[in-house]
């Protein structure tokens, strides 16, 4: 990068891909593969190593920068910051009262992205196949499967983040999908909304211990893995689309300070949590969240809620315009050609 141009184009791919980050829908490593730095982002992280740290106790500032790339590293990184923090309350508010049309615009980043990473198997053979199929079966085990630990205890949230953070680099799984399904993703939003420091910053350190550790990995399997690693990532794509699914009924859910409880026993008459959270105040949905559940249609969502809507319409919209945001992203980045 030689002038303000490409650090401002390098600031905005990070703020794309810390918006893909936040949201449980198409992963920032995607992103980072359709606007042509991927490549140059893992590398920069592969060069971070331990003997860096004999060159900065030797006052080797300026080497050390050059191995990882700072200038595009700090860049990106201050634009993925950005991103983050200012879309937490937002996505903490759409969640709470437009949680239909928030998921079926994921649910359209997924169904894109599967088009976009499957195009990335150069050649289709048994291991693209296969991993396509093993990647599916797996993600759809662990996503219907009740969250790992609903506690959020620090060190939790530090493996939590470690995990999150090695899928926010791959090219077809998000970081927050990963908390997600390991039940620390409404505790991350909040912790961010709210300014939470110190639960971001553990947060944050196991992201950045998983990044480094995890870099070296990717860039091998994709060096000597490419065909079959990009269909394991496919496979994870689809195997997903099972918990974006916007109409959902609860059986259980987790209630701060009380644990796991049945959902009918005080919902009034409602049995989805997304709609039960249209009608409550910001406290309650703060300290609630969902533990187990079943995908239903539309039209029984809305039967069983007390007639909240089903929103189908909006939602078919919101869907189309995640489906095609990740093309427009593409086109963008083909036209600049950077």
């Amino acid at each position: 990068m030689k002038n303000f141009k490409d650090y401002f184009l390098v600031y905005l791919k990070g703020i794309a891909m810390g918006s893909a980050d936040v949201v449980p829908g198409v992963s920032g490593g995607t992103i980072a593969f359709i606007s042509g730095i991927y490549d140059k982002l893992i590398e920069s992280i592969s060069a971070i190593k331990p003997e860096l740290i004999k060159d900065l106790f030797k006052g080797n500032f300026k080497l050390v920068w050059q191995k990882i790339n700072g200038s595009f590293l700090f860049t990106l990184l201050a634009g993925i910051a950005t991103s983050i923090f200012s879309l937490a309350k937002i996505l903490t508010f759409l969640m709470q009262y437009y949680p239909i049309q928030l998921w079926s615009f994921f649910f359209g980043l997924i169904l894109a992205s599967i088009v976009y990473v499957g195009k990335q198997v150069k050649h289709w053979n048994i291991g693209s196949i296969l991993g396509i199929i093993l990647g599916t079966f797996f993600i759809y085990y662990i996503s219907s499967v009740p969250p790992l630990s609903p506690e959020n205890s620090y060190l939790y949230l530090f493996f939590a983040g470690s995990l999150a953070a090695c899928a926010m680099i791959l090219p077809g799984i998000s970081g927050s999908f990963i908390l997600l399904l390991l039940g620390a993703y409404t505790a991350v939003i909040s912790a961010i909304g709210n300014h939470d420091f110190v639960t971001v910053g553990v947060v944050g350190l196991g992201a950045v211990t998983g990044l480094i550790l995890f870099s070296k990995l990717l860039n091998y399997l994709l060096n000597n893995y490419h065909n079959t690693l990009i269909g394991v990532l496919t496979g994870f794509l689809i195997g997903s689309l099972w918990k974006i699914w916007p109409w959902k009924i609860n059986e259980t859910v987790y209630i701060k300070e009380q644990g796991v409880r049945t959902f009918s026993d005080f919902s009034g008459g409602f049995q989805s949590l997304s709609a039960y959270m249209q009608e409550q105040g910001n406290e309650q949905f703060k300290n609630i969240s969902s533990y187990i559940e079943k995908n239903v249609s539309p039209f029984t969502y809305e039967l069983v809620n007390n007639g909240i809507p089903h929103n189908l319409m909006y939602s078919i919209i919101f869907c189309i315009f995640g489906f095609s945001l990740i093309f427009i992203i593409e086109y963008i980045a083909k036209l600049k050609n950077v």
